[in-house]
């Protein structure tokens, strides 16, 4: 007779560590996976918005200030964490967007320095760490299938966001490596245009879409959690985006 196996995973007691927790849809997630009886560590470049969100998190998450385009910081840090059970990569500046007339290649390759090279660099130091059973998850978005005029940059990082999830599930199986695909959502991944056009992008988008509105960082957070808890997806890129993808 065929054995059984659990397919959901606890995460009572599991070590959790977000890179880029400390914002948006990585503190989102930092703050659901603590409810669900997770221990959280958070990573940010930036120690000030580190010492912020632990303060603002359930008690017991613990903070580091990490370069992720740093290797040798990162190889480091994963030294400090020790064995641990599901990696989350949310990190990432603000979106670049440029027409490629506008385009200065050295700041389109900067680009890619902490969304695509960090993400690398944090999977490669992370993986030797994690325990039988563990997961990863890498953040994309959906302007990586449905890109609008000067979305050049993002689209193509974003994709490759997807095939580099892809590619990581078989190298590193049985390890399971998935990707959440947010639309646009309420974050500081906007936080460089005014506040008038940030407002004029959710309505707009908004409008458009068919739930009416777009999305919150608690929302796309579930996602998360469901690629953590449940053992049978790996290689696969979960969309939450409000139905951007149909319309």
């Amino acid at each position: 007779m065929a054995t059984t196996q659990t397919t959901h995973i606890s995460l009572q007691s599991s070590r959790v560590v977000i890179a880029g927790g400390t914002s948006g849809v990585g503190f989102a997630v930092a703050q659901a996976a603590a409810l669900a009886g997770a221990e959280v560590t958070i990573a940010s470049s930036s120690l000030r918005r580190v010492q912020d969100a632990v303060e603002q998190l359930p008690k017991g998450t613990r903070g580091e200030a990490v370069d992720f385009t740093d290797e040798t910081r990162v190889s480091a840090f994963f030294e400090r964490v020790g064995a641990f059970d599901h990696l989350v990569y949310t990190a990432g500046e603000s979106l670049f967007l440029k027409t490629l007339a506008e385009l200065s290649i050295e700041d389109a390759r900067k680009a890619f320095d902490v969304r695509y090279w960090g993400a690398v660099t944090t999977v490669k130091h992370a993986a030797p760490y994690m325990r039988s059973g563990g997961s990863i998850t890498l953040t994309g978005g959906v302007a990586s299938s449905r890109p609008l005029s000067s979305w050049v940059i993002p689209s193509s990082l974003l994709g490759a966001m997807e095939s580099l999830t892809r590619a990581l599930a078989v190298e590193l199986a049985p390890l399971r490596v998935n990707a959440v695909k947010p639309g646009v959502l309420r974050t500081n991944l906007w936080s460089k245009l005014s506040d008038a056009d940030r407002n004029d992008l959710y309505e707009t988008v908004g409008n458009k879409l068919l739930v009416q509105r777009v999305g919150e960082a608690s929302e796309v957070a579930n996602a998360y959690l469901y690629l953590m808890q449940q053992g049978y997806s790996t290689g696969q890129v979960i969309v939450v985006d409000g139905g951007h993808m149909l319309v």
